[in-house]
């Protein structure tokens, strides 16, 4: 399914060993030359400041209730993995960043972005647009089939007109296995069953 990122920070880590909870999703960590998340930045009381990464591929699920991993020792130090190492001292940041057309229009501002749950692969950007423009479209939904170039300052996309997509596309949550923290599995009941849309409100 699609996912906001936004909608991801702060999301629950919860491990299959401990039963439970062991930390929250801080900010995602991304690679610009693929445009995919390869891992996150976790906090929690548990969790040693030098060794709070996560990551994707020791994801066993994403839903409504967090991410599933099988134990805390999955975590990594910026250190252990060299692909990870070599991403963070890039610095780069995906949020923010300017967009132009390949004629230099500019669009605005990246302010979110959807990726799939499965995969973790960036499939639109989410453009805040400028104050003027921001009158007709506050925002807009560009794809990512649609980008032609990210440097550490803007990303370059297609003519205006063949960018602009009103609303992203809604897909349902389709789990494929059992989560062992949804409510119908005895002795594995997080400490909070509340959806993020319950919580929001």
């Amino acid at each position: 399914m699609l996912v906001m990122n936004s909608r991801l920070l702060g999301a629950p880590v919860l491990s299959v060993q401990a039963g439970g909870p062991i930390g929250r999703i801080v900010d995602a960590i991304i690679d610009p030359d693929n445009l995919s998340v390869i891992a996150f930045h976790i906090d929690g009381p548990p969790i040693n400041k030098q060794q709070n990464i996560l990551d994707v591929r020791s994801v066993r699920e994403y839903s409504s209730y967090g991410f599933v991993i099988d134990d805390i020792d999955e975590l990594v130090s910026p250190d252990d993995v060299i692909r990870i190492n070599n991403i963070l001292k890039l610095n780069f940041n995906l949020l923010s960043l300017k967009v132009e057309t390949k004629k230099g229009s500019k669009l605005g501002k990246v302010q979110d972005f959807t990726l799939t749950s499965e995969d973790f692969i960036i499939q639109q950007i989410i453009v805040k647009r400028p104050m003027i423009k921001s009158l007709n479209d506050p925002e807009l939904t560009i794809p990512r089939n649609e980008i032609v170039e990210i440097t550490d300052y803007k990303i370059i996309v297609k003519e205006e007109e063949k960018t602009i997509k009103k609303k992203a596309e809604k897909q349902e949550f389709v789990p494929n296995f059992v989560n062992p923290f949804r409510e119908s599995q005895p002795g594995f009941a997080p400490a909070d069953t509340k959806t993020p849309d319950a919580q929001d409100n």
